[in-house]
């Protein structure tokens, strides 16, 4: 049996194990959160590494590639030094070519429109293919960067700004203490700005796109007719978008047991399957994906 665990900064109430069998193999996945504590997920990465076929990093990157770059975060170090011999993955390799396909496969697969639709995406620096993917479907584009991760409430509408503005502050940004940037503890219990003067960015918007605890962040009481395009969600987290009357719910990776792992979950089950010591290249994440028949997991919020 492979096995594989992500080893989380966030919420260790989002925690979750399965057993599955993938092309005749069988996996042993679970997630371990550390509640905030990063000296506690390094600890967690020296015990396990050698033990596991493949590890998750999460709550937190190791590194961003976004506008043809790559930056790395300083306060990831720790965990790319802890891990000696497992391969360690964060979800960067899901969140270009795949997370990318999820725009064509909303298109092509369920049959939507999405040219012309008004998208707020709370981070394309995080979610640059996805991000891309609907600005070359046709997308009215409204990027949340400044204002989700740095607090400065400033949209950005084009990729050329977009592009600029990631040269300019990522660089900076990724020197900084994670948890300035993001919220790496917070659960579906945790409060949010439901009313905030921000909560205008989602009425305005058709689709709201990005990683779950932005997309919460300043979400309205109301979102009826909205379309949810986003990571990690439990049963609290699809309950709680339904009773707000959001229409449609896409997460990128696929629902197992009751919940959606994270990227990082998924990318670093894909590389125990290939037997890999280390990040697969995108398009054999995609052959992967279609061989095991992992594909984006559709929730109608409103239906049944």
């Amino acid at each position: 049996m492979k096995k594989v665990v992500s080893i989380s900064i966030g919420s260790s109430k989002r925690d979750h194990t399965v057993d599955i069998e993938l092309l005749g193999e069988q996996f042993h996945i679970w997630r371990e959160g550390t509640d905030g504590d990063m000296a506690e997920a390094a600890r967690r990465l020296r015990e396990y590494d050698g033990t596991v076929d493949a590890f998750g990093m999460g709550g937190i990157d190791l590194f961003l590639n976004a506008a043809d770059r790559t930056y790395w975060f300083r306060d990831a170090k720790q965990f790319r030094d802890a891990v000696k011999s497992t391969p360690l993955l964060d979800g960067s390799g899901l969140k270009g070519a795949v997370e990318g396909d999820v725009v064509r496969f909303m298109q092509e697969e369920l049959g939507l429109t999405v040219a012309g639709k008004r998208v707020l995406v709370t981070s394309a620096v995080d979610r640059w293919g996805m991000s891309m993917a609907f600005a070359d479907a046709g997308c009215e584009m409204t990027y949340g960067d400044l204002l989700y991760a740095l607090d400065v409430p400033i949209m950005i509408h084009t990729k050329p700004a977009l592009i600029n503005a990631v040269r300019v502050m990522a660089p900076i940004a990724s020197q900084l203490p994670f948890s300035f940037l993001y919220p790496s503890e917070a659960d579906h219990t945790t409060k949010v700005e439901s009313e905030s003067k921000h909560a205008r960015l989602y009425r305005e918007a058709d689709i709201i796109s990005g990683d779950y605890k932005f997309v919460r962040k300043y979400m309205p009481r109301d979102m009826a007719g909205k379309w949810i395009v986003t990571n990690t969600t439990t049963v609290e987290d699809v309950d709680f978008l339904r009773s707000t009357g959001a229409e449609l719910l896409i997460t990128s990776t696929p629902r197992l047991e009751g919940r959606t792992f994270g990227t990082n979950v998924i990318e670093a089950t894909l590389v125990a399957l290939d037997g890999a010591k280390a990040a697969l290249a995108p398009e054999r994440y995609l052959e992967l994906l279609r061989s095991t028949g992992f594909a984006p997991d559709v929730i109608w919020l409103q239906k049944g």
